[in-house]
């Protein structure tokens, strides 16, 4: 029987989330965590076999969490389960050791799917993210995302995630705990990588994809509580 760790920060997606996978006879999910320092314990104390780990963790970021798990804890495979849209942060996931990428409008089918396919040994992503993938280096393995978020780093996109909600340089360097200096080189790299040209363009352009990205967590609130049958 697989055990799973659960890493969400809402309660009520856990314990729905929770109810649907011990209702299949070969999953017991063995632990929940809120955050990454009660995974850390999970992950230690329970041994699972594979961890659901939602991106966005209160003030955390999850993808941290999937990168000191393929580092540290080898025998863990890891499912990403986001609001997030999946063209901007599955194949980050990826590339932080995930081997899977589920965004949670997506029906809880699919949810049990992703992780029989990953158990299998399989990578798991939408059909239409596997397409964007397989365009990207097999058709043409020189691409480059042209003034695409997808050239940020992930702590590049923080950045400009925070900018986004109109956090100053100060605001962002004290959230991040880095300096200012160091937050002011973030900013300048992502001027540079998606070719604006002044503070003003860069605000913008993060409110803009911030706005859209909000947009989709709100599309997804209402499948936080994970339907089980009855």
């Amino acid at each position: 029987m697989a055990k799973i760790l659960i890493v969400d920060d809402h309660p009520v997606f856990r314990m729905g989330m929770e109810e649907l996978l011990n209702q299949e006879e070969d999953f017991t999910v063995c632990g929940v965590a809120e955050d990454i320092r009660s995974a850390r314990r999970e992950l230690i104390d329970k041994k699972p076999d594979l961890a659901i780990i939602d991106i966005s963790l209160a003030q955390e970021n999850g993808l941290d969490l999937v990168k000191e798990i393929a580092s540290g804890h080898h025998c863990v495979l890891v499912l990403v389960l986001s609001m997030h849209d999946e063209s901007v942060w599955a194949e980050r996931a990826i590339r932080a050791g995930a081997r899977g990428y589920v965004m949670k409008k997506e029906a809880s089918e699919s949810i049990i799917v992703a992780i029989r396919n990953i158990l299998k040994g399989k990578i798991h992503v939408s059909a239409n993210m596997m397409s964007h993938l397989l365009d990207k280096f097999q058709v043409n393995p020189d691409f480059q995302s042209v003034q695409s978020e997808e050239v940020l780093t992930d702590r590049e996109l923080e950045v400009f995630r925070l900018i986004g909600h109109g956090l100053s340089t100060r605001a962002i360097a004290d959230q991040m705990k880095l300096s200012i200096k160091t937050i002011g080189t973030y900013r300048d790299r992502i001027k540079q990588k998606l070719c604006l040209k002044s503070a003003v363009e860069l605000t913008r352009r993060a409110v803009l994809w911030t706005e859209k990205e909000n947009f989709s967590k709100d599309t997804s609130d209402s499948v936080r509580e994970i339907p089980t049958e009855t």
